[in-house]
């Protein structure tokens, strides 16, 4: 220690790890519990301690790796307090020195015990055996292990695990408040988004803490995300905006983003024309409002973008999907898919094309998928069967490879992280070739996609419309309903329902008008549910409603997009 004082480092550890070396030679098979002179016991004990910290301070980092190694590893007869002071300094070393540490040495495990692979993996390890040792009460409560271990599983994507470790923890170290928030955050990290929330309504109830500002925002968040759940977001969000400090243009332009967002489902479901324009305008209010607060922010850019498309302000979105573009260096797929869509919107198809293949070249391999469909639709557009057949090809090849890699977990019938499954190349690739008129190929399609889902609206409609052309209108009437028995909001079956039955005669007229005017509650922007309400009318005699009706389908038509932009 003197020499440590003195500034010599090396020679410090040298002398260190000499006494060490000694009293290993003498205690070969580690030193006995009993019958050895406390002073001795106290010399050793801080040997080992201080031997891999006078390692780092002389700058040799693999020393210090195995120094902490042969302190934990070796009998030397620590003390709890000691071996956890060891360990925890040990894990901060791995996560934060910046060495990569190898693997302990196969001499040192035993067998059929966990070898960790990496740095991250041996410091959550020690960190873990660190909380258990005060579980059983061997050592006191230290917050900053917690911290640490935080921000190891976070690194790993392993939330769930912290969440379990934090519910294990004795009521009275964490306020519950605080614990529901943590809790609440791991749960949405994991995409557990249902418990998050509930964790999120118990800490919001009006004896908690209902003006945390964190917590509204992340509850907005998450009701964001939900079409059922955009009210009580609305409410979330409003509190946020009301309680937030206003100096803190940060947060109140968070809080004004997720009431936007909210607001922005909300209209989606809203019931009549009136009230669904009142929604767009006041989220459209809000937006702008977040924006002025936090001008540079590429997710509320993106939002404002998704917005001005869903309401066909085609120049405001491409606008803002530009925007986007540029503040994240085009980085991000999002922002392409956006702009590839808004162009196709405005019938600009061959530079909608240029912008999917760019996009292709700025992306990794296994984010194209879709940017790959966008492609094939767009050829499909163009009338270029046979070229959208290459896409859809090109897809599937990425799908199947992707489903290799990943194993079982991210099966065809799963859509994760914005990847597109096998189930919806087949289906796309059954849709085209029906409308080709090669009715086999479709039939192979349609059954390699109910191979992988069984029970789908989308399948069952694409059955329907190959029944449908072939002019098998019992069949078709059929599989329609199937579909909306599968998915009973399905738009396209209830806008194909009452296409179908508008042809059937006058008695059928009004059942074709309530599923077509259903179909334009659930999406009002359907130009097909709009022309087939159209020709309804014209039937039933009532020329001005179907004049405003095709109309309106004629406008749609001039901004319909090739993919929803509620894909995105």
């Amino acid at each position: 220690m003197s020499l440590q004082k003195l500034g010599k480092a090396v020679e410090a550890a040298q002398q260190c790890r000499s006494v060490l070396d000694a009293v290993e030679s003498i205690f070969q098979r580690g030193i006995p519990d009993v019958m050895v002179e406390q002073k001795l016991q106290e010399t050793v004990s801080k040997s080992v301690e201080l031997l891999p910290e006078l390692w780092k301070q002389a700058g040799a980092y693999q020393e210090a790796l195995a120094s902490y190694r042969r302190a934990l590893l070796s009998q030397w007869n620590l003390d709890d307090d000691c071996c956890t002071r060891i360990q925890k300094r040990f894990a901060v070393f791995l996560l934060y020195g910046g060495v990569e540490a190898s693997p302990p040495s196969l001499a040192s495990q035993t067998e059929g015990s966990y070898v960790p692979k990496n740095n991250l993996e041996e410091a959550i390890l020690l960190l873990m055996i660190i909380l258990k040792k005060w579980y059983l009460g061997k050592t006191h409560w230290d917050p900053s292990v917690m911290e640490h271990l935080t921000f190891a599983l976070s690194l790993c994507g392993q939330t769930s695990v912290l969440a379990k470790h934090l519910e294990e923890v004795l009521p009275g170290i964490y306020p519950r408040t605080g614990r529901w928030y943590s809790l609440a955050l791991c749960n949405y990290a994991a995409s557990h988004n249902e418990a998050a929330l509930n964790l999120l309504r118990k800490l919001l109830n009006k004896n908690e803490s209902p003006g945390d500002i964190m917590a509204l925002l992340l509850a907005a968040k998450l009701c964001s995300s939900d079409y059922s759940l955009a009210s009580e977001g609305v409410e979330y969000a409003r509190r946020a905006v009301t309680n937030v400090d206003s100096s803190d243009g940060h947060l109140k332009s968070a809080a004004l983003h997720f009431l936007g967002s909210c607001l922005a489902k909300k209209s989606r479901i809203a019931t009549s024309d009136h009230q669904r324009s009142l929604l767009q305008t006041e989220s459209l209010k809000s937006l702008s409002e977040a924006i002025s607060l936090d001008r540079h922010n590429p997710d509320l850019i993106y939002d404002m973008g998704i917005e001005y498309a869903e309401q066909r302000n085609m120049q405001a979105a491409l606008k803002c999907a530009k925007e986007f573009i540029d503040a994240t260096g085009g980085s991000v797929s999002k922002g392409w898919r956006l702009l590839s869509l808004v162009l196709s919107a405005q019938q600009r198809y061959s530079e909608a094309e240029v912008v999917t293949d760019a996009a292709l070249d700025e992306t990794t391999k296994w984010e194209q998928g879709p940017l790959l469909r966008i492609k094939a639709k767009l050829k499909v557009a163009q009338s270029l069967p046979m070229e959208a057949v290459e896409a859809y090809r090109a897809l599937l090849a990425l799908v199947q490879a992707q489903r290799k890699a990943y194993g079982t977990v991210k099966n065809g019938t799963q859509e994760v992280d914005d990847k597109v499954s096998e189930f919806e190349v087949w289906q796309g690739l059954a849709n085209l070739y029906a409308s080709l008129s090669y009715w086999r190929d479709a039939e192979i399609c349609l059954q390699k996609a109910k191979a992988l889902k069984s029970f789908s609206a989308i399948t069952f409609h694409a059955e329907g419309y190959t029944r449908e052309v072939r002019e098998q209108t019992q069949d078709a009437l059929a599989a329609y309903f199937n579909a909306v028995s599968t998915e009973v909001e399905h738009v396209p079956s209830k806008v194909s329902i009452g296409a179908l039955l508008s042809k059937q005669g006058p008695k059928y007229l009004p059942v074709a008008r309530s599923f077509l005017s259903d179909a334009l509650r659930h999406e009002p922007t359907n130009r097909m549910a709009w022309f087939y309400l159209g020709k309804v009318h014209k039937h039933d005699g009532r020329l001005a409603d179907a004049a405003d009706c095709f109309q309106a389908a004629s406008m749609l038509e001039e901004s319909d997009p090739i993919e929803s932009f509620r894909s995105l």
